[in-house]
């Protein structure tokens, strides 16, 4: 695959981001830009400047993985942009005939989805690359009422995110969630460049939000794992919850996200809360939503 200008922006946004000072290198002269230059770039790694010039061209085909973590390591990448470098150059480096499809779309298997109704204290469900969600629990399905409420995100959290004004009040830190959303979009299609529902999506978030479109040019990856988020629910309040996202361990890609309160906090009494308004919400036994 040709993702050339993909490699060559995202080197160039790592590099324009250090400073000399940073990068523990002596400035000497006028600096048109404030990162450091390719020269610099390329000792740092132990590389000549021409090669490193070729690398930021976007050509990462045959690059050896010792350059790729030296690389990494001249532009202060993190754990996350590190394996994104990894992915890109995997990409360049395989022909479109040898990409393994997977034929069918995963679905959530029935015990997975017995395992989140099981836990009827936390709010939890399981979503894809893309943010469908495909399983929830009752308390999950209370707590993302406002995306419920909008037939036309069709229960994807990106669309709801970028293209319904209720999600900046919903999410009390939306910059955040925005920001960490798209990053979790730029490294999902590094490792999944033939994706085509990821791309159409990304397509479409691209063409009709002005938010996202700013933030993918800033070429940031993130990768859920764990934290705390704030939410305003029209029901009960504001309330911040702590999170774990778990991969399922089938190789289907989807991931479980669970929600949990600290025992006796407020936020445990608005789950409470919560929980007793699910309980007369109609239509909350099934979660599940099928993928097209």
């Amino acid at each position: 695959m040709d993702n050339r200008a993909e490699v060559s922006d995202f080197l160039k946004s790592r590099r324009g981001r250090i400073t000399p000072e940073q990068a523990g290198v002596q400035s000497y002269g006028e600096r048109r830009v404030p990162g450091l230059r390719r020269s610099e770039v390329a000792q740092r790694a132990g590389v000549s400047a021409d090669y490193y010039t070729r690398l930021e061209r976007g050509n990462l085909g045959g690059v050896s993985e010792s350059v790729l973590d030296a690389l990494a390591r001249a532009l202060q990448l993190d754990e996350i942009e590190r394996a994104h470098l990894h992915h890109l150059a995997r990409t360049a480096a395989t022909p479109r005939s040898r990409v393994s499809r997977r034929a069918v779309a995963p679905a959530v298997r029935p015990s997975v989805a017995r395992m989140i109704e099981g836990m009827p204290g936390m709010p939890a469900y399981v979503h894809n690359n893309r943010f469908d969600v495909l399983a929830t629990n009752s308390l999950g399905r209370a707590l993302l009422t406002d995306l419920y409420a909008d037939p036309a995100c069709d229960g994807n959290m990106a669309r709801f995110a970028f293209l319904n004004p209720a999600a900046r009040h919903f999410f009390a830190d939306y910059d955040r969630i925005a920001r960490s959303t798209v990053g979790h979009f730029r490294a999902e299609a590094a490792k999944n460049p033939y994706d085509r529902l990821l791309s159409n999506l990304i397509g479409e978030l691209s063409t009709r939000s002005d938010t996202f479109r700013v933030l993918w040019g800033s070429h940031d990856v993130y990768a859920f794992r764990d934290g705390s988020k704030r939410f305003r629910h029209p029901v009960v309040g504001e309330l911040t919850l702590d999170f774990e996202a778990l991969p399922l361990p089938d190789g289907s890609g989807l991931q479980l996200s669970v929600y949990n309160a600290e025992p006796g906090s407020a936020a445990a009494d608005a789950l409470t809360l919560l929980a007793g308004w699910a309980a007369t919400m109609t239509g909350t036994a099934d979660g599940a939503r099928t993928e097209s």
